[in-house]
């Protein structure tokens, strides 16, 4: 009798044992270090290529697919994107967790957010404008203070938080709550979440569907955002060999259909959407249709149109994430600029992925992982499976009640270092003239060939510059609107009259080459590659009384072509008693 309760206390505690055992392998996954930085390092390369692939169509072809004879040829110059806003934001946000850990707030977020000083577009610019105005976020992304809280700028860098969570769609959520809401809100905010997700997902998983199916399960069921990617994945079930056919039902829907743009930037105009929704539907797409295959996943995305450039870069990021470093196509991994420093940042490609592990490996252990050496002597993270929390439903034409202190403190503001000029505070009167080019002479070098313009006083091709005066406050005067050419040089000119002589300064930007003449005088010479920012030159002048003319000559940047002009006071005042001589 004894020895059978003995046996039946053994098999008893082999039987504990077995489940316990199979328990602790469902509650956790295990991903070596090596192994995470191969996908990880996949990861922002496959975003690179998605991007730098697909930016020469960007917003080119709107409510219609790009013809396949109009799709980029791949050049190996598209992989390094060290000037491509689409991936430098997001290291913004990894600066912060960088200096100040995941407890960080998202007033400090806000606060590093507004500080920066890259041009931006959209939720990012409203959100930063918010900011440096002093409405602090969630409320910078508020759809009562934000007309782009469904917008897709938090889809488009939201990348990070999937790289650096791993298995941990819980860590991408509490990004989203934190770096998100900084400029969007609703479905903007769910599309960054649903993309962070999806690479979270991809370093353990390879099936596109299951993937998909992670990002889903990470936000609200009953948003549009998960209407839309829902659909997709029924139309491509119902046509798996036709993306063009699933195109036309998304485009049917979710661009024509009023009901899905409740809170579109523009209204109900078919020919720019820049919901979230739809352009994650086309990310969806890509993935689908693409069938594990990098240059088709990316062409499909590239092709749907609209922002034809960041839904790529999602899709291919994601993609290659779950293949990693050994499964990436050669042409992708060669010749990777290590190097450079990305716009506006302090990180080269090396230690983008060294600030990126180190974060990881601090979301591990937060999230109740650990690191530990595995049986053949590999460094592993051990992570817990969670379901995730989803935040609640938050609609953009629904805003939830705004409860709590919207403004910064005094104090944050004395943080908030870089100010934005008001609308009125720019020069909006100008002439133009051009574009002018050489044969075999580059942008940088344009800057220093005489054309007319600036040799004849008399030149008589100028002609009044159009001003969008809703995007003049953001992104200055746009040059490749009006000329829509490349390799050229252009310039712009503006006469004013002041009562007295007085100095002055001049706080100028430009996405390149800048160089100004005061009265036939040059007084400032620039000739570099950057992105366009309000005021990064300065230059003291002295104004004379009666008429100024004022030329500035503006080279193309590697994206944009973009210039501005502010007057101030010596006290660094916008000047308010001048008048300007109409442009005809």
């Amino acid at each position: 009798m004894k020895m059978k309760n003995v046996l039946n206390f053994a098999i008893a505690v082999l039987i504990v044992s077995v489940l316990a055992s199979c328990s602790s392998e469902s509650e956790f996954r295990k991903i070596t270090l090596k192994e995470y930085q191969s996908k990880m390092k996949a990861g922002w390369l496959g975003q690179m290529a998605g991007v730098g692939w697909g930016a020469p169509t960007e917003f080119k072809y709107n409510a219609m697919i790009i013809p396949e004879n109009k799709v980029p040829e791949w050049d190996a110059s598209m992989l390094n994107q060290h000037f491509q806003d689409d991936i430098y934001v997001e290291m913004t946000f990894l600066k912060s967790l960088e200096d100040y850990g995941f407890d960080v707030s998202i007033r400090q977020a806000g606060i590093d957010f507004a500080n920066s000083e890259y041009q931006l577009w959209h939720a990012n610019r409203s959100g930063r404008e918010n900011l440096r105005n002093g409405i602090a976020p969630p409320y910078s992304g508020h759809p009562k203070y934000n007309s782009h809280a469904d917008d897709i700028d938090y889809q488009i860098e939201a990348d990070y938080s999937g790289l650096i969570a791993p298995g941990m769609p819980q860590t991408v959520i509490d990004l989203g709550e934190k770096f998100g809401r900084i400029m969007n809100y609703g479905d903007g905010v769910y599309g960054g979440v649903f993309i962070g997700a999806m690479y979270a997902e991809a370093f353990f998983e390879k099936d596109i569907h299951k993937i998909i199916q992670s990002g889903l399960a990470s936000i609200p069921a009953k948003s549009q955002y998960v209407e839309a990617i829902n659909d997709v994945i029924k139309w491509h079930s119902e046509n798996p060999t036709d993306w063009q056919k699933t195109w036309q039902l998304i485009e049917d829907k979710y661009n024509l259909n009023h009901d899905y743009r409740k809170f579109s930037c523009n209204g109900t105009a078919k020919d720019f959407n820049i919901d979230a929704k739809i352009n994650g539907a086309y990310v969806v797409l890509g993935l689908l249709y693409g069938d594990g295959d990098l240059d088709k996943t990316i062409i499909i995305s590239m092709r749907c149109g609209m922002d034809s450039d960041c839904n790529p870069s999602n899709a291919a990021g994601i993609l290659a994430t779950s293949k990693g470093m050994d499964e990436l196509p050669e042409k992708y991994k060669t010749g990777i600029d290590e190097t450079t420093n990305f716009a506006f940042t302090t990180y080269n490609f090396p230690s983008l992925l060294s600030v990126c592990e180190s974060l990881t490996r601090d979301a591990v252990v937060r999230a109740g992982g650990k690191i530990e050496w595995n049986d053949e002597g590999n460094a592993e993270f051990i992570i817990p499976v969670n379901k995730p929390i989803i935040q609640p439903l938050r609609q953009s034409w629904e805003g939830e009640e705004i409860i709590g202190d919207v403004n910064f403190s005094a104090d944050e503001l004395k943080k908030i270092t870089v100010k934005t000029r008001k609308p009125e505070d720019y020069i909006t009167e100008w002439q133009v003239a051009g574009p002018f080019s050489q044969e075999g002479v580059a942008d940088s070098s344009l800057l220093d060939i005489a054309f007319a313009p600036e040799i004849v006083e008399t030149y008589s091709g100028w002609k009044k510059m159009p001003i969008d005066m809703e995007n003049i406050s953001y992104d200055g005067i746009d040059l490749f609107a009006q000329f829509e050419q490349e390799h050229s040089i252009a310039y712009l000119k503006t006469e004013i009259w002041l009562d007295n002589s007085q100095s002055a300064f001049f706080e100028m930007g430009s996405d390149a080459g800048l160089k100004v003449w005061l009265n036939r005088k040059v007084v400032h010479q620039n000739n570099v590659s950057r992105v366009h920012v309000q005021g990064q030159d300065l230059v003291e002048v002295q104004l004379k009384k009666g008429w100024n003319t004022v030329l500035m000559k503006v080279s193309p940047g590697l994206m944009d072509w973009a210039a501005s002009l502010v007057i101030t006071d010596t006290k660094h005042e916008v000047l308010q008693n001048i008048k300007f001589k109409k442009a005809e």
